[in-house]
This record gives structure tokens, C-alpha cells and sequence, in this order.
């Protein structure tokens, strides 16, 4: 059992945690009760089949006493899918369905994103990490790849628009990453801190763009990447110009700023350091997603209590979380298909 020694505070901290495992330990469950994160995400090693990680999102909220507490995953389709067969379905990679010509990719998109929005309401989760709007740039790392849906900023964003859509209509939110963009990273951020060399006004009608258009949507993921034209020094995650006057700014997101995860290697300092620097350059919520308890200790013990701007901005963004409506899955799987195998409409 980690002890986490805080200062009282007023309200829940403004960190989104993972777990170890399938099943919350007992361990796990008094850690998360004393240190009330804002949420929580899961990952591939969280989950085995659909009652399994049912209970466990309901363990997560009982730990922290919030039934409404936001509980993400990574549930992009193609190669970042944490949900998978045999229980769950395959769904394609943003490349694939961006080879349709324009209504019907327009389609695929949204149906896609309301069956990938069927699969998590049914197991109590409310925020999917979708849609990537990263541009496809030539000579770039492959970590994005066919993962964005192209290289044209307005055909990334009317397709991130529909696979917003269509998570809103199945009552999940979607997340924007990664604001301000991706795409031109030629190294994984996983590992080292990419570094763009552009200029700003060329990424503000490139990269920044498609994120301008959704700019109303109600969360986005900061990227872990150095733009030189903007700051020089700070990632995009600890960089109050970045966040500041490109984010909030130019780009005019005003929902829920979530940090990428605290862990990798794009990121510099202790764990509890990297936790204050992306709150204190304007993140909401830090992410940290490893599950490891000492990591955990480190990343809540330098973590404060959400903003009363960041509790009206996930408030704001919980309100959009409506019920579904009607949901015929079985046709929306059949006309999915038929859009994926190229039928006309």
C-alpha cells in the first residue's frame, strides 16, 4: 500500500490514472480512495471480456465514490485497439476508411465510431481517445502512419467530425489528438521528444488546422512535441505559449486539455515533475497510465485539485454525454461492411 501524504483539498485531483490489471486490487482500491483522481483509462491489459471490464469500471468509480467519474480508452481501430476479438470486433484503421471517396468515407467514419461507441457504453466507458487528427507528412516517424486520415487538413477534419459525431450519438466522448498536431514528428514520442522546425503560420493552416475546425469538440490530448516556430524550448504538454496562445488561442479549443501519457520517453524530469509542469503550463488533467504504484505515488503527490476552470470544462463536457438513442446494430454492422467493401451508397 502506497501512501500518498497530500494536503486537503477541494475536489478530485487533476490526474487520469490506470490500474494493473483485470481486476482492481485490494491494494489498488485504498490508493485510488485517498488519492481521488479526476478518472481513469484502460488499456489492453485490462481487458478480457465484457463483464470482466464491466466490473472493473464499476470497482474504479465505487474506489473514488463517483459513479459519473469520466473512465477513458484508447479505442482508435487498425493497430491502437485495447478492445479485441474474440469479443469485440476489428475495426479499421483512419487510413482505410479514407480511401472511400468523400459521402461514403463521410459515413464509414461516423457508423464506425457509433459501433465503437455501442461496445463502450455497454461497458461504462464515456471517453474514447478518438479521432486522430494528425496530418500524414512525408518522411515522418511511422508511431501516427495510417492512423490520420490523410495529408489534406479539411479532409482530416470532415472525417474527425463524423467519427465525432458518431461517438456523441452512442453517448461516449471523443478526445482530439494530438492537439496541435502530430504528424510532422520524425522520431516517436514514445521515446524522444520529436522537434518541428516549421513555422508557425505554416502549421497554423496545416497541422493546427483540422483541430481549429473541431475546436468545439469537448476533450483533446496535448502532444509531446517541441514546435520551434512557437517555443523552442517545451513540448506542447509544458509549454504555456503552446497551450496558451496556440491551443486556447489560435486554435480556440476551450474543452477538456488532457495531457498525453506522463511516462514516455518524449518527456523530461521525474515523473512528480512532469505532473506539475503540464498542469502548471494549462493541462486540465494529467495522464499517467502505467499503473505502477511507486509511479503513481509520485504523479498524485505532485498533483493538485482540478481548476474550477477545468471542473466547468469536464461538466461542460459531460453534458454533451446524451443517452443513445435507437441503435440497430445489426443493420449499422451490415451497411458498415458494405461501405468498407466499396459499395455504392
Amino acid at each position: 500500500m502506497v501512501s500518498v501524504g497530500a494536503p486537503a483539498r477541494s475536489g478530485p485531483r487533476a490526474i487520469i490514472l490506470g490500474c494493473l490489471g483485470e481486476k482492481l486490487l485490494a491494494e489498488e482500491q485504498r490508493f485510488f480512495a485517498e488519492a481521488d483522481p479526476a478518472g481513469f483509462i484502460l488499456f489492453r491489459r485490462n481487458c478480457a471480456s465484457p463483464d470482466q471490464v464491466r466490473r472493473l469500471v464499476e470497482a474504479l468509480r465505487d474506489s473514488i465514490g463517483r459513479a459519473d467519474a469520466p473512465v477513458l480508452i484508447d479505442q482508435e481501430g487498425g493497430r491502437v485497439a485495447r478492445l479485441r476479438p474474440p469479443h469485440w470486433r476489428n475495426y479499421p484503421p483512419a487510413a482505410q476508411i479514407a480511401t472511400l471517396p468523400g459521402s461514403l468515407a463521410e459515413e464509414a467514419a461516423r457508423l464506425g465510431a457509433r459501433l465503437i461507441a455501442d461496445d463502450l457504453a455497454r461497458l461504462g466507458i464515456t471517453v474514447d481517445c478518438l479521432p486522430v487528427l494528425d496530418l500524414t507528412v512525408a518522411g515522418a516517424d511511422p508511431v501516427v502512419g495510417d492512423r490520420a486520415y490523410g495529408d489534406d487538413p479539411d479532409r482530416v477534419a470532415f472525417l474527425g467530425r463524423a467519427v465525432c459525431e458518431g461517438l456523441l450519438e452512442g453517448g461516449v466522448l471523443p478526445v482530439l489528438k494530438h492537439i496541435p498536431g502530430h504528424g510532422r514528428a520524425r522520431v516517436d514520442s514514445h521515446y524522444v521528444c520529436p522537434v518541428v522546425e516549421a513555422r508557425r503560420h505554416e502549421l497554423l493552416h496545416t497541422d493546427f488546422a483540422p483541430f481549429r475546425a473541431l475546436a468545439a469538440m469537448p476533450w483533446a490530448m496535448t502532444a509531446h512535441i517541441v514546435y520551434r516556430g512557437v517555443d523552442p524550448v517545451n513540448p506542447a504538454t509544458f509549454s504555456r505559449t503552446v497551450i496558451g496562445e496556440v491551443i486556447r488561442g489560435e486554435i480556440g479549443f476551450d474543452g477538456v486539455l488532457i495531457s498525453d501519457d506522463l511516462s514516455m520517453g518524449a518527456l523530461g524530469g521525474a515523473l512528480g515533475e512532469r505532473a506539475t509542469r503540464a498542469l502548471a503550463a494549462g493541462c486540465d488533467l494529467a495522464l499517467h497510465c502505467t499503473g505502477d504504484p511507486s509511479e503513481m505515488e509520485e504523479v498524485v503527490a505532485a498533483s493538485a485539485s482540478i481548476t474550477e476552470e477545468a471542473a466547468t470544462r469536464l461538466a461542460r463536457g459531460e453534458a454533451r454525454r446524451r443517452p443513445p438513442g435507437e441503435f440497430d446494430r445489426a443493420a449499422v454492422e451490415r451497411r458498415f461492411g458494405a461501405l468498407l467493401a466499396g459499395a455504392p451508397a
